[in-house]
């Protein structure tokens, strides 16, 4: 794995490691995947415009969510049944994204625990979470992952149905036997019996809930005084209800193309929530990020952070917790030089007028 240069490279070795249902699961998105491409075409889009003659021998990549200061604004988003793609699973994830101090937001579906995540020491974890049909169990989860010492909940919303990923219909994807949903495990399932692997895998799946609306966050916020990330928003709408509701802040996020196809990139729709929510609650960006310069023009565009998924569970196939140290690495060694080459020197420098997007009315160039 020494000659691995950049997160792209992982993707492959994953592929060749993995068995052909699980990489399908992991990489594909909905349908015709459009968003899937987009998501990460949609960065070539936008071009930096570099100062120069700064003294950028130092360079602070720190800074603060939800009150907790962390390394850089590179953050581990949800990812599904990690011990599909290494035995350690989220909780190598959870020892990498310590290690780098910053926070690792653990899947629901996740296949280690709440529990066993936390054991692995400390670290500043978020719980993404789905409102499924069964208020009772969806209570009895955030019940769980607050005992752990959870700081947020990222309450993803753009799910009332799962979407279509024809890759996992020709597959007939299944959570292998020996794996199970480990968050699930030990909670009163009210009508559900047979809760061993894939059939709970399935009961879940069944339980995501078509009603799901505004009133369920604020039903949420009935049950939990851990601050509400909404994770899926993409309109300028949604941003201002998100803000009216009381959510602690926005994730820009498609779902990793996984869900409705023909939506925009995240990094196209997130300026759009970020006008809209006018700075009163922080705007993330999920979705696409490969580079440490993907990260710049997120921050440029108004993001408080970014979080990634695929490069996190293709380096954990590859490698295990060393491969998701080093993406987490890579990254931040990519946004530290791209910070450096562009003139800034902490995160507040890093502006509008950094970059020039294709979508950009032609610019005036202002007179010194």
């Amino acid at each position: 794995m020494d000659q691995i240069t950049n997160v792209m490279e992982y993707q492959e070795i994953a592929r060749q490691k993995l068995p052909k249902m699980v990489y399908d699961y992991y990489a594909s998105g909905a349908e015709d995947q459009w968003t899937l491409k987009e998501n990460r075409n949609a960065f070539s889009r936008i071009l930096f415009r570099p100062r120069v003659l700064i003294d950028v021998s130092k360079i602070d990549m720190s800074t603060t969510v939800l009150g907790f200061k962390i390394s850089m604004p590179i953050m581990i988003a949800p990812s599904a049944m990690q011990k599909m793609a290494h035995p350690e699973g989220e909780n190598a994830t959870a020892r990498a994204a310590s290690a780098a101090n910053t926070i690792m937001t653990l899947s629901s579906w996740a296949t280690s625990s709440v529990e066993e995540v936390a054991s692995t020491g400390p670290g500043v974890r978020f719980f993404q979470l789905y409102v499924l049909k069964e208020r009772n169990v969806v209570a009895q989860l955030v019940r769980r992952a607050e005992r752990a010492g959870f700081k947020a909940i990222a309450l993803t919303v753009d799910t009332p149905r799962l979407g279509r990923r024809e890759a996992d219909i020709k597959n007939r994807f299944a959570l292998p036997p020996y794996l199970t949903l480990k968050n699930f495990e030990g909670l009163d399932l009210g009508k559900m019996d047979k809760t061993d692997g894939s059939g709970l895998a399935s009961y879940v799946a069944e339980q995501t809930d078509r009603s799901l609306s505004w009133k369920d966050v604020k039903w949420l916020q009935t049950i939990t005084s851990l601050p509400i990330l909404l994770k899926g928003v993409l309109t300028a709408e949604d941003a201002r209800l998100a803000v009216q509701n009381g959510a602690a802040g926005i994730i820009v996020s498609n779902h990793g193309a996984r869900q409705l196809d023909y939506v925009p990139s995240t990094i196209i729709a997130l300026e759009e929530v970020v006008k809209a929510a006018q700075g009163r609650v922080p705007v993330f960006l999920d979705g696409g990020v490969r580079r440490g310069t993907d990260v710049f023009k997120a921050m440029a565009l108004g993001a408080s952070g970014i979080f990634i998924g695929r490069p996190v569970v293709f380096s954990l196939a590859a490698d295990g917790e060393a491969g998701v140290r080093k993406v987490l690495q890579m990254l931040r060694d990519e946004f530290e030089l791209t910070m450096a080459l562009n003139g800034c020197r902490s995160l507040k420098e890093i502006s509008r007028h950094h970059i020039v997007a294709d979508w950009d009315p032609p610019r005036v160039v202002p007179r010194l």
